[in-house]
């Protein structure tokens, strides 16, 4: 029962009200986060790597601007790729969450990715949700929630499998997959979006690098010495002020809930994956099958770029097929 009295506490500390932080809210996206400024800064500490080509493939059929839903704050929007030449008369599909710390970035980032799992036979969708200049958590969870539901709803048009739905992020995306899914069957987490019919359940999680609490002892969230946190900016409340809502928003303390398999693949910043080893423990006495990869000595952002790439394709090619198939 723990669960779902946290949901509800969660959710009421998300209303508005005359202690929440809401000078954060721009209405407008903030695109500051993208795979060519973060590539210029990276190669100043790691001068080899290299872009991945953005190039579409004839192997690949590519549906983009989509409009999943129109939530209160404007139309939502997804891509989808998927096989030119289905294998099979259901294929499984990937939900791909993109990062940013809750306030920047865009899905066009892993347009690459998607490609890629398209031509090993998945159907990938690449969502857009609310950032926190636009809206305050739990927007974006709900988000990804609809764009799962929409998924099972246009199943029939793309040939998916609505028993075979995996959700995949990095980074801030990282941690909205690994709550989306660890949430599943949670009611209090679906919001009022659009394809209510359809479930928001997923079969397997795959966290780059996305922390799994905010208050955990590693995690880096919530210092705003130097200046407003990315999570604190999410929140419209700062760690301090609203410890309860942090922790209710954690994956962490769902971990009772937890049902599929997850892969995490890691960089060398160990306060990106802030509660996963707690997590994993959790799942192993629930017998959920796990899997850990860490990039040694890669930065943060090491699935956007060459050397790291394509060793990420691999891994998460290789662990869908195992749990999905």
């Amino acid at each position: 029962m723990r669960i779902y009295f946290v949901a509800l506490i969660c959710l009421a500390a998300a209303l508005p009200s005359s202690a929440q932080n809401r000078s954060g809210i721009t209405g407008k996206k903030d695109t500051s986060f993208n795979n060519y400024s973060t590539f210029i800064s990276t190669k100043k500490q790691f001068p080899d790597i290299q872009m991945v080509k953005d190039v579409p493939s004839a192997d690949v059929r590519e549906v983009r601007n989509l409009v999943y839903c129109n939530s209160a704050n404007g139309p939502l929007h997804l891509d989808v790729f998927a096989p030119q030449k289905p294998r099979r008369s259901k294929m499984p599909a990937v939900v791909i969450v993109h990062g940013g710390g809750w306030r920047t970035g865009d899905r066009s980032q892993h347009i690459p990715l998607a490609r890629e799992l398209a031509k090993a036979g998945y159907v990938a969708i690449t969502v857009e949700y609310r950032l926190s200049t636009i809206a305050l958590y739990p927007a974006a969870v709900n988000d990804v929630k609809t764009a799962i539901r929409w998924t099972r709803a246009n199943a029939g048009k793309y040939k998916i499998d609505k028993e075979r739905v995996a959700v995949l992020g990095f980074s801030a995306g990282g941690e909205l997959a690994a709550f989306t899914g660890i949430t599943n069957g949670i009611a209090g987490f679906e919001g009022s979006g659009c394809n209510k019919g359809q479930s928001s359940a997923v079969q397997a999680i795959v966290d780059i690098d996305g922390i799994l609490s905010f208050t955990h002892p590693e995690s880096a969230e919530g210092n705003d010495s130097k200046g407003t946190s990315a999570a604190t900016y999410w929140f419209g409340y700062s760690k301090k002020d609203n410890p309860e809502l942090w922790d209710a928003a954690s994956s962490l303390t769902y971990a009772d809930n937890a049902k599929v398999p997850m892969l995490f693949l890691n960089s060398s910043a160990d306060r990106m994956h802030a509660g996963r080893d707690d997590l994993i423990k959790i799942l192993q006495v629930k017998h959920i099958y796990t899997e850990v990869h860490k990039f040694e000595g890669a930065p943060h952002v090491f699935c956007l770029f060459e050397p790291w790439f394509t060793p990420t394709v691999n891994y998460v090619v290789d662990f869908l097929n195992k749990v999905l198939k």
